[in-house]
Parts: structure tokens; sequence; C-alpha cells
């Protein structure tokens, strides 16, 4: 009896879209290829609740056309160089972001082969940030 229901063809279009479906619900989850990514509410939520640095490895022009609220930019070929501007950030929770997620990613590996023990890539970069409707500033101030 069990079997009559997949022989027909209906049946087998409806456990289909289920299964389809049910990927498609995790996808999101599976497809996450770096641990350490953060998307922005959970970004949002290290800022406010455990006070995480962020650091852009954009360049310059790029970060004074919009860049997170309190960010510091420090290009991504000179991160080892100036790591020691965010030394005392260590053992805090360090966000990279870049435009995208992709420069953030290898920022996160330079930073923890440096020693940071907690650090994030913003999945999806500062476009992610603003789809997600969070404010930008824009401006050279580096903090």
């Amino acid at each position: 009896m069990p079997m009559e229901f997949f022989n027909q063809n209906q049946n087998i279009l409806l456990v289909s879209i289920v299964v389809v479906s049910g990927l498609g619900l995790l996808w999101p989850l599976l497809a996450r290829s770096n641990k350490n990514e953060v998307n922005p509410a959970e970004a949002t939520l290290l800022i406010n609740r455990e006070d995480a640095h962020i650091v852009d490895v954009r360049e310059a022009d790029e970060f004074a056309g919009g860049h997170l609220p309190e960010a510091r930019n420090i290009p991504l070929a000179k991160l080892a160089d100036r790591v020691s501007e965010i030394e005392k950030y260590k053992d805090k929770p360090v966000i990279v972001c870049c435009a995208a997620g992709m420069r953030s990613a290898k920022g996160c590996g330079e930073l923890s082969k440096l020693g940071f023990g907690r650090v994030y890539s913003l999945a999806g970069g500062v476009d992610a940030w603003v789809g997600a409707g969070y404010p930008i500033k824009k401006g050279t101030r580096n903090k």
C-alpha cells in the first residue's frame, strides 16, 4: 500500500515539491562556507552586546563612499603592517568587512594568524549591511 502512494504521478510531484522546499529552507545554513561569518543582524548583536570592533579592509576611497558606523579603515594590503592599531582588541570580537565579503574573509585569516581569537567576517560585506537597511557613514574619518 505505501508503494502505491509513490507510484501515482501526482504524489511523486508533491513529494518532490516538499523535498525541494525543505532543501531551500536549509540551504542558507548548509551554504555558509565560513563558521566565522556573521550576517548583519548577528554583527549588530556583537557590536551592541560585546562591544565588537569593526575593521573595514577596503581601500580608502571605497571606505569614504560609505562604511559601517565606528569602523576603522585598514586596507587588506596594509593589515599586517598596521595591526598595532587594533592590537588591544585581540581578546574582543573583531568584525572584518569589505564590499561583498571576499577580502574580509582573507583579513580574518590574517588576523587569526596574528593572534586574534574572535574574528568574524561580515557575510555579504557592506553591500549586505546596506541591503538589510542598516546605517552607513560617509567620509574618511578613521576611528
